[in-house]
């Protein structure tokens, strides 16, 4: 595979090399000139997808006169996975300088409306971008909306709030995401018959609904002889989430599966191993799919606690709306095939 290479640096030098072709050759790609073989042109074109490539970005970023401001409305509190996000757009500092870019975090409580909503509110007029991991109510789409006839582009990441005017979303496909849960958890609970518990952050979280909604698919259409118990909403708090399953544990001892639709993790398992209630032993009795690999997934993982993870790619994540929000305050083409985000499915034996 191609190495990518680094943004800030990038001549039409760099993509003939990794295009393995002449100089020539890209500028008459560029400038659809004939000539050219499709096959080279599809090289070509995949190499400057593949890094973002736009000839002389920093001199037209640099003659604009002033650095664009992007907002990342992120969750409060400890979720390793946004936390990853965060990471990583930390990485693009570079990338983010050499556009004249400004990217700034804001953290809020996503699962109140009134917060999330007045969070946005209060951007309005500051910045010319703004990502936003979304609550789908209608005070928060009614804030989105604002924002946007103001003349700011909004991308939402992670969590849609589709009947909102949101420019773009930035995220996986989570009802496929869900119902991969599903058929993972129905063919490792095997031939056993019981019922099957589901821990989500909020069903107002469009991602979780979506996720929830394809699970449950799922399990009514191929696997019968499992019942799915009512959702536990820990709002992707530890022991929130632990209290509620640790609870319903108790009350049900033929649960066999169990779907962890969003952050929590470590409060799942120590349900699953809490000596002191009667839970005991369940974390080997019990099929566990979860979301994203994380330092904590990957233990629980290798520890044989959770079975699998469906994985999306945080650094492609954060990568894929800074270039949507860059593009869309362009007024440039979004390059839907380049912003697609992908699953993958992780267990012990193909960990990373």
């Amino acid at each position: 595979m191609a190495e990518t290479l680094t943004p800030t640096a990038l001549t039409l030098k760099d993509i003939a090399r990794e295009a393995g072709v002449s100089l020539a050759t890209v500028d008459r790609v560029l400038h659809n000139r004939p000539g050219v073989r499709p096959d080279t042109v599809r090289r070509v074109k995949d190499a400057i997808a593949r890094n973002s490539f736009q000839p002389h970005v920093a001199a037209a970023e640099l003659a604009r006169g002033r650095a664009r401001r992007f907002a990342f409305v992120m969750p409060s509190g400890p979720n390793p996975f946004m936390q990853q996000i965060e990471a990583y757009l930390g990485e693009m500092a570079a990338w983010l300088s050499a556009r004249r870019l400004n990217v700034e975090m804001i953290a809020t409580d996503v699962f109140e409306p009134a917060a999330l909503a007045a969070s946005l509110e209060a951007l309005s007029g500051d910045y010319d971008g703004v990502a936003v991991v979304a609550l789908d109510h209608p005070s928060v789409r009614a804030a989105i909306n604002d924002l946007v006839d103001a003349g700011t582009k909004v991308v939402t990441l992670v969590s849609d709030v589709p009947s909102s005017r949101r420019h773009h979303y930035v995220g996986i496909d989570n009802i496929a995401a869900g119902r991969t849960a599903g058929a993972l958890v129905g063919r490792l609970v095997g031939q056993r018959s019981g019922k099957v518990a589901i821990v989500a952050g909020s069903q107002g979280l469009r991602d979780h609904a979506e996720r929830i909604f394809g699970f449950n698919q799922v399990m009514a259409s191929e696997f019968p002889d499992l019942s799915v118990l009512p959702v536990l909403e820990g709002r992707d708090e530890d022991d929130r989430s632990e209290q509620l399953l640790a609870r319903l544990l108790g009350k049900h001892a033929d649960i066999v599966g169990l779907y962890n639709v969003g952050a929590g993790t470590q409060g799942v398992a120590k349900a699953l191993n809490d000596k002191a209630s009667g839970a005991a032993g369940r974390d080997k009795q019990v099929v566990f799919v979860g979301h994203d690999v994380t330092a904590l997934t990957r233990r629980l993982l290798l520890q044989g606690v959770m079975d699998a993870a469906i994985s999306q790619n945080p650094g492609h994540e954060a990568r894929a709306a800074v270039r949507v929000l860059l593009a869309l305050a362009r007024g440039e083409p979004i390059l839907s095939e380049q912003e697609k985000i992908r699953i993958d499915i992780v267990m012990r034996d193909n960990l990373p």
